[in-house]
């Protein structure tokens, strides 16, 4: 809805008002003359309807309004390369604009056009949730005061904004994949929402690389979302789950996308994380996953993506290769830099480390420091039984 409005107004504050008005307006009428064939039209439609109202308000109006209205019913050639055939993705794109930060453009796409909550997006950028506030308005000032446009990118600009659209839809998606808090270990609607921002991004820009690894990627994580949690609900540590029930079709698909891939050239990102998930799937047993290959994409990873998280989960590779006292102390070397501080995976995985030596008294306060950074149920209550296991 926000992303239909916003092609109307060409200003966020205006269609937000308009879209939160329409579902104000769908209390009143809907609970009077019942819910309507297709509610989501109907939203759009008086939200659509709000917002031109607004910009008729304004005394620009004369000068403005036909560079701000569109056709209600365009005629889009299939296969044209510069037709964005989604109105979120096309506003992904926007939102995306190289005349704001990198952060910026990522928080703020995540949080306008995908509906992720400002404390969710503050988790995934590891900062408090009144800091990432405060970065969102002054994005959103700055579109503003800069006069940003919102039209669909050129077909010359895409390819400049791609990586920025890739990092949006990958963080919405482990937003899903792990939620940050509430009850359910999954939330489906963000993860379905990603694959779909991911399979549109793949048939508008066929040739992107990187672009097939995301997709890759994501495949082979919904591929297991059956299997991550047990029927209570309880979350299942990959080592301990079903691998018959994981769905081998997405894997397959996968593993298509990775080899063409790699297969093109130099890798990316988001290609070479995708190899390592596909080694993960295709492992008959997660004993028999082979944690060298896997250790030597994370090396790769690393010199590409040099990031704290990366060299974290690079560690949990090392524990297996080299050993856990290894790995506990780089994990160690990352609590002193300070950069993950308040990420509830550092504590747990120095646990992992600290059991597997048999220093269980200081596993179990590594697991409670990991439990106080924790708001998922799910996430609750396996520490919680680790720690009453283990203690």
């Amino acid at each position: 809805m926000l992303a239909a409005t916003v092609r109307v107004t060409r200003d966020l504050d205006t269609a937000e008002e308009s879209v939160q008005d329409a579902y104000v307006e769908a209390l009143r009428a809907w609970t009077r003359d019942g819910v309507p064939d297709r509610p989501g039209a109907w939203l759009t439609t008086v939200a659509r309807r709000k917002a031109l109202n607004a910009v008729r308000g304004r005394e620009t109006l004369k000068a403005k309004l036909p560079l701000l209205l569109e056709p209600e019913e365009a005629v889009v050639e299939a296969g044209d390369p510069e037709v964005i055939p989604d109105d979120r993705l096309r506003l992904v794109f926007t939102c995306c604009h190289p005349a704001l930060s990198r952060e910026a453009q990522v928080a703020l796409t995540l949080r306008l056009v995908c509906g992720v909550a400002t404390a969710d997006v503050a988790h995934a950028f590891l900062v408090s949730e009144s800091t990432m506030a405060a970065r969102l308005t002054r994005a959103k000032k700055k579109i503003a005061a800069a006069r940003i446009p919102y039209r669909v990118p050129s077909a010359e600009e895409l390819p400049a904004r791609v990586d920025v659209v890739l990092t949006v839809i990958h963080l919405l998606f482990a937003t899903g994949h792990t939620a940050h808090s509430g009850r359910d270990l999954v939330r489906d609607e963000l993860t379905g929402r990603a694959l779909d921002l991911a399979r549109m991004l793949r048939h508008l820009l066929p040739g992107e690389r990187e672009v097939g690894g995301l997709l890759a990627l994501l495949l082979v994580h919904q591929a297991r979302r059956a299997t991550r949690t047990d029927a209570a609900g309880r979350l299942l540590r990959l080592e301990d789950q079903d691998r018959s029930a994981w769905d081998r079709d997405l894997i397959a698909e996968a593993d298509r996308l990775v080899v063409a891939t790699l297969s093109a050239g130099p890798p990316g990102r988001f290609a070479v994380q995708a190899a390592i998930a596909a080694l993960h799937a295709q492992a008959p047993s997660y004993p028999e996953t082979d944690w060298p290959q896997i250790l030597t994409l994370y090396d790769v990873l690393a010199r590409l993506w040099p990031s704290p998280v990366v060299a974290l989960n690079r560690a949990v590779a090392v524990a297996f290769v080299a050993g856990p006292e290894a790995a506990l102390a780089e994990v160690e070397a990352l609590e002193r830099d300070g950069r993950l501080a308040g990420y509830r995976y550092l504590p747990s995985t120095k646990a992992d480390l600290l059991h597997r030596l048999g220093r269980d008294a200081e596993a179990v306060e590594a697991y409670r420091a990991a439990l106080a950074l924790s708001d998922n149920a799910a996430e609750q209550e396996f520490l919680a039984d680790r720690i009453e296991r283990i203690g």
